[in-house]
């Protein structure tokens, strides 16, 4: 059962809601659009880091707005190079337009409605993001859920024998493919995953600002753990995989218009369920950088 809301501090009548056991909480009472002092956004992040998710429903908040309101968690990344190429927000190259509806011929955004399967945005980056920021501004009826993994316990309930297997192993992070498993624009199809573009992490990484340990798998597509055969990588991923994307691990929000969602992309998975390709969906997205890449934590 998820545990009691509680004041959020620094403010006057806001309260943070667990929406579930595994992870993420609910902002009520604050307005996104307006000045929020150093205090306020204080409690904000202190909530944030503790359940990994937070959800404000019912922003009406101006592209401009959600760019302000994520530069306060750190420096913003342009939006990324998807299938389409960089399908970002007129005037505002932060913000990454997530959206099926084609104008004129041509997509306004990518992903389109296909499934996305559990992925880490951008781990094929030496810094992934530190955190990403979710707007919604049209939605379909049905479909178009997306869902959150915790991974620090995902790592913290992993059978002793296999933490043991994985420890001080690294993961490479391809590049090639974006989470609906489409090329991004310019790559090739991935024929050896040894060989693959990308960059390696720590399977397990700890926190920098909360010092825990937790998963760190990015996406299954072309993953590779270093060093081992081909055969033994892909036995030992089924093997992490089957037990990370335990639904008690999980949390699934239904969009509304005007619900914003900022994850900690350091220790959490995401995923987004199909919807009808005769609706429409469209969202915006900004991803704040991080200063440091994945860090195990332990000394070399």
């Amino acid at each position: 059962m998820s545990e009691a809301p509680y004041p959020l501090d620094g403010t006057s009548g806001a309260q943070v809601v667990p929406v579930s056991d595994a992870l993420g909480g609910e902002i009520r009472g604050i307005d996104l659009s307006r000045d929020m002092g150093d205090a306020t956004f204080v409690a904000i992040h202190r909530a944030w880091l503790r359940h990994l998710v937070l959800l404000f429903r019912d922003q009406d908040l101006s592209t401009a707005g959600q760019v302000a309101f994520s530069r306060r968690f750190g420096d913003l990344d342009l939006a990324p190079v998807d299938e389409y190429g960089r399908k970002h927000r007129e005037g505002f190259p932060e913000i990454l337009v997530v959206s099926n509806v084609v104008e004129d011929g041509e997509p306004i955004g990518s992903l389109g409605a296909l499934e996305s399967k559990w992925h880490t945005d951008m781990s094929y980056d030496e810094r992934p993001p530190r955190a990403s920021c979710l707007l919604s501004v049209k939605i379909p009826a049905t479909g178009g859920n997306t869902g959150f993994l915790n991974m620090y316990e995902a790592y913290e309930t992993l059978p002793p024998a296999l933490a043991g297997r994985i420890r001080g192993l690294t993961l490479k992070h391809d590049a090639t493919y974006n989470s609906v498993g489409l090329l991004r624009e310019g790559a090739a199809p991935v024929t050896d995953v040894t060989a693959s573009p990308g960059t390696s992490h720590p399977i397990v990484r700890t926190h920098p600002e909360t010092g825990r340990k937790a998963l760190f798998l990015g996406r299954r597509n072309a993953a590779y753990i270093n060093g081992l055969s081909v055969e033994d990588s892909e036995a030992l991923l089924d093997e992490i995989w089957a037990h990370t994307t335990h639904d008690r691990f999980t949390w699934h929000h239904q969009w509304r218009v005007g619900d914003l969602l900022i994850w900690d992309n350091r220790c959490t998975m995401h995923r987004r369920d199909g919807f009808d390709t005769r609706s429409q969906r469209i969202m915006h997205r900004t991803q704040i950088m991080d200063d440091r890449p994945p860090s195990s934590g332990e000394m070399p």
